[in-house]
């Protein structure tokens, strides 16, 4: 069955990856979204896109060097509107208790940092042992560095993705899935034809593409026979895409 996966939370109504922008998936009938992780220099994991604040928080610079308890100081939805008001950064903690409390899944995107990789997929690992939602199939982790991926795959065993630029594709893609042990590749929109699809599916793989906002395309892909695609506008989607919560079968 084809899946929408909401891009960083509904992040067209809501700010991105916030615990408010995952909440309105419920009330909009998307079980699956997507949300970018990173790590604190006290290990907690977080629910971010940049290497900064300065774009989606009232505050600016790195946090590599903050710790839990900064969060509290930081206000992650008043840029967006004013009902967002006081909307905090989630930790990992958060997003799973969330989760568990409107039966919602996640594709989690590992953001690669050469001097925190390793901190983050420890920690990340160890938050989704403790969560017994892999167990579910309710999670999947991909990222963009397919060693970091690798190295992940081998500390926690859920199904992984290796994100791709369908522009610059290398011909040893299908080695290097191999080598990660991946299950899904997660290629671009922009580029992406037939013939690619076809190629990743005779190769066994699941394919999400990203990020597809338009119906007309997301109809295309998924004739081509695509799986899943990410979108900033998941509200739009017929409910033929969304699995329905509990409806859900797979």
């Amino acid at each position: 069955m084809p899946r929408v996966f909401a891009h960083r939370g509904m992040s067209s109504l809501a700010p991105e990856n916030t615990l408010a922008a995952f909440r309105l998936c419920r009330e909009h009938g998307v079980r699956w979204f997507e949300c970018d992780v990173d790590v604190l220099a006290d290990g907690t994991v977080i629910l971010t896109h940049d290497t900064t604040f300065d774009r989606c928080t009232n505050t600016t610079g790195g946090y590599y060097h903050l710790e839990k308890s900064d969060l509290e100081k930081i206000d992650a939805g008043s840029w967006f509107g004013d009902e967002f008001i006081g909307e905090r950064i989630p930790t990992l903690d958060d997003l799973f208790a969330l989760m568990e409390e409107l039966d919602l899944s996640v594709n989690i995107e590992i953001k690669s940092r050469e001097n925190t990789a390793h901190s983050l997929i420890t920690n990340l690992a160890q938050g989704i042992k403790q969560s017994g939602l892999n167990k579910q199939k309710r999670i999947i982790v991909s990222s963009f560095d397919c060693a970091l991926v690798a190295e992940f795959k081998k500390i926690c065993d859920v199904p992984v993705g290796c994100i791709f630029d369908i522009n610059t594709l290398a011909d040893d893609w299908a080695a290097t899935m191999k080598w990660v042990d991946a299950t899904y590749v997660n290629p671009s929109n922009n580029g992406l034809k037939r013939e690619h699809v076809d190629m990743f599916k005779k190769e066994g793989y699941g394919v999400n593409v990203w990020t597809v906002n338009e119906l007309d395309r997301a109809n295309q892909l998924f004739n081509w026979g695509v799986d899943g695609i990410f979108t900033d506008v998941a509200q739009k989607f017929p409910s033929r895409y969304k699995f329905l919560l509990k409806t859900e079968q797979n």
